[in-house]
């Protein structure tokens, strides 16, 4: 099987000359087909602070589908067992949110290999296998897994360089906006000692030869963690973009400054 991730951080035509990227966390399908026919390159499949289920999680990737984005599925969880159901629904790029060491990106790891570089049950005929028409699925389908996990702490962003070594892990995503939070500016991620821990954390991942991602509320915080060496960066979510523009045209018709926090997604 491919690696979708990889194919798509190889790739020389896009339109902003890296992966660019939101979070889909409305938990509709028909929102998350919308993202991709706007042309965003990828998308979080958000299933942490989103009410989908298995069932729902399907439905998302379908839709993605019919599109040229990349579904990207964060798990609530650093759950083996939820890993293993997630996998057999079809997801093949898995984010972990809140590592903080070395043995939780290994376990995150594990979760989504089969043995023996890893711990994943095996089943036939499900999604993940195309039904069972993917030749020899158990023997291929590990090298077709991505693992990203998130550092979302100072505690972890002080062993970011030892968990971008761990072996199976593929890209390093830091979250400014938990980051920001423990570090004590709650509610302004650009803030410049996050900011600039962040840029500091990039040049770690990257000396470990990984690719490292984050995500921006706006436009100008994307351009701030491209010049940071960011690889891939998403912009806001698409309730976020929703909000924005529904607080936009309202504000025209009403003549009234509707304010919408730009700090999160």
């Amino acid at each position: 099987m491919n690696n979708p991730f990889s194919s798509m951080l190889a790739r020389k035509d896009m339109p902003a000359g890296y992966p660019v990227g939101s979070f889909a966390m409305a938990a509709s399908p028909l929102v998350a087909e919308a993202l991709g026919h706007a042309g965003f390159d990828w998308a979080v499949v958000d299933m942490e602070h989103t009410p989908l289920d298995l069932a729902d999680l399907v439905h998302m990737l379908q839709a993605i589908a019919g599109t040229a984005m990349l579904p990207i599925t964060r798990v609530p969880w650093n759950d083996t067992v939820l890993v293993k159901r997630v996998l057999d629904a079809g997801a093949q790029t898995l984010m972990f949110p809140f590592v903080q060491t070395v043995e939780e990106a290994r376990k995150a790891v594990a979760a989504c290999k089969y043995p023996p570089q890893g711990v994943r049950g095996m089943a036939a005929m499900s999604r993940g296998s195309r039904f069972g028409t993917v030749m020899d699925y158990f023997k291929v389908a590990n090298q077709g897994v991505t693992v990203l996990v998130q550092i979302e702490t100072p505690e972890a962003m002080e062993r970011i360089d030892a968990i971008a070594a761990v072996d199976g892990v593929d890209s390093i995503f830091m979250g400014p906006g938990d980051l920001s939070g423990a570090m004590g500016h709650t509610g302004n991620p650009m803030h410049p000692d996050v900011v600039a821990l962040m840029a500091a954390g990039v040049k770690r991942v990257h000396a470990a030869g990984k690719p490292v991602g984050t995500v921006g509320g706006t436009a100008e915080a994307v351009a701030t963690y491209r010049a940071a060496g960011f690889d891939y960066i998403g912009v806001a979510s698409d309730r976020g973009l929703m909000m924005r523009q529904c607080a936009a045209v309202l504000s025209v018709i009403r003549a009234q400054d509707i304010k919408i926090d730009t700090s999160g997604y």
